[in-house]
């Protein structure tokens, strides 16, 4: 990709330390790392960007992106606009599905003491996040939440919000923190 660009972090040649098969499930070594991408190129499952001084920027898990009429965003991104705002202490987002736009962005939002989240908040915060992040930051649906679901290690777990979104299952919670 020219610099600036995003895409996904392949590695062409095989290096000393890598994985040679997971245990017991060689096919899944291959399928997973080798086959998603042509060419026998090895996905490492992030997305990254490349800078003009040549430095590779992690932009996070490719599992981590939202798909917005076309356009990837890394869900770190948004949340880091989200941040920089004044009123957010924390914030957290996953793709909602849009008929129009393919996915939508959903946050869930800590606000500082003191703000709530209204439609004045919500207009500031929709400029701030499209201002940070150009146009193809189309915000749906903002939700104000006293906490978020994180590992015991400060992760935020994506999919137990969209799982709660979706009405579904939550799944494995043995590693959500208190």
């Amino acid at each position: 990709m020219p610099p600036g660009k995003g895409g996904y972090l392949v590695i062409t040649r095989p290096w000393p330390a890598m994985f040679r098969t997971l245990y017991r499930d060689k096919e899944r070594y291959q399928d997973t790392y080798w086959k998603e991408i042509p060419g026998g190129v090895y996905q490492a499952g992030d997305m990254a960007r490349k800078d003009e001084d040549g430095y590779i920027w992690i932009q996070g898990r490719s599992d981590d992106v939202l798909k917005i009429a076309g356009h990837q965003v890394g869900t770190s991104e948004v949340e880091s606009a989200f941040v920089s705002h004044p009123a957010v202490v924390e914030a957290a987002v996953i793709g909602k599905a849009d008929p129009i736009k393919g996915q939508v962005i959903k946050s869930f939002l800590i606000l500082k003491k003191g703000y709530q989240l209204n439609t004045s908040i919500i207009e500031e915060l929709k400029k701030h996040v499209r201002y940070e992040l150009g146009p193809v930051a189309v915000l749906g649906e903002m939700v104000q939440v006293d906490k978020l679901p994180k590992t015991r290690s400060g992760k935020i777990m994506r999919r137990i919000l969209r799982a709660q979104d979706r009405g579904e299952d939550l799944g494995d919670t043995s590693t959500l923190g208190e």
